[in-house]
């Protein structure tokens, strides 16, 4: 595909405030366990290095996290801590687990217009049917595209907005990037 990171950067930078909305890495299949009780895999642990390198690389470290409650999202939050250190503050919540596209549209609403970028981490189809939803109505079609066919896993959507997150309804954020952990190798 070809992403050119350089230039997510550099728009980013043009927004007073960035939404980041991540699918969790890869998590083992359901087996005896439930399915909020399902790990990362190797390689799960491995993207979401890769993607929190590259964000900290973009200069889009988050400084809130709002973080599923399911094991597969606590453990991708935690390996991407490891590389964005204390900064971000991280709210473990439930409810991106079992409330679907309304949880999404409460944490954006719940978070102060001090903070620059907020993360939202949790699950497919939620995740990317918010994104659908948050995409305001001139972003590219071809990000757009991206959308309707769901994010992989450890898949990034970047939004920005001059609005602080407490005013974003449908359509408010200007879709930047749809991105896969192979777009930060």
């Amino acid at each position: 595909m070809g992403v050119n990171l350089k230039k997510v950067a550099k728009a980013a930078k043009e927004y007073r405030h960035i939404l980041i909305v991540m699918r969790h890495a890869k998590a083992e299949s359901l087996g005896k366990s439930s399915d909020r009780d399902r790990n990362l895999t190797d390689k799960g642990l491995k993207q979401a290095k890769t993607v929190a390198k590259g964000l900290a690389e973009l200069k889009l470290v988050p400084d809130r996290i709002a973080c599923s409650g399911a094991a597969r999202a606590l453990q991708t939050c935690e390996r991407m801590l490891k590389t964005f250190g204390d900064h971000p503050t991280v709210d473990y919540r439930q409810s991106l687990y079992d409330n679907g596209v309304q949880a999404v549209f409460d944490e954006i609403a719940q978070t102060k217009s001090k903070h620059r970028v907020l993360m939202v981490l949790g699950h497919e189809p939620t995740v990317s049917i918010s994104c659908q939803w948050l995409a305001s109505a001139d972003s590219d079609p071809s990000l757009l595209d991206l959308l309707n066919l769901g994010l992989s896993t450890a898949g990034v959507v970047i939004f920005g907005s001059d609005e602080p997150f407490e005013r974003w309804q449908i359509r408010t954020g200007q879709l930047l990037a749809v991105l896969t952990p192979k777009d930060f190798d």
